[in-house]
């Protein structure tokens, strides 16, 4: 998941959610939801990668985020390369 602070929304509220993130990612990532987190170079927000099994579960967590409310997100939900090559016929010249 990519998401970006809507910078129109900026506050002292959200200048605090910023300062909470890194707490609420390390507490992801002690718990194995959440795998990977980056900060974009150049923007105001990150990457992260989170481990869930289910659709509900990723919302509930997103949801949870203390920046939710101050930041717009673009999902990518990925597939492990070997799972999904799998079922696949080789290519043939």
């Amino acid at each position: 998941m990519l998401w970006q602070l809507d910078l129109a929304l900026l506050s002292r509220e959200m200048v605090g959610a910023v300062g909470d993130m890194p707490t609420y990612g390390a507490r992801l990532e002690r718990e194995g939801k959440l795998i990977a987190r980056y900060h974009v170079v150049g923007q105001h927000g990150g990457a992260w990668i989170y481990q869930v099994d289910s659709h509900e579960e990723f919302e509930r967590l997103l949801g949870r985020a203390p920046v939710f409310n101050f930041a717009r997100y673009t999902i990518h939900p990925l597939a492990d390369m070997d799972s999904a090559l799998a079922g696949m016929p080789p290519l043939t010249e």
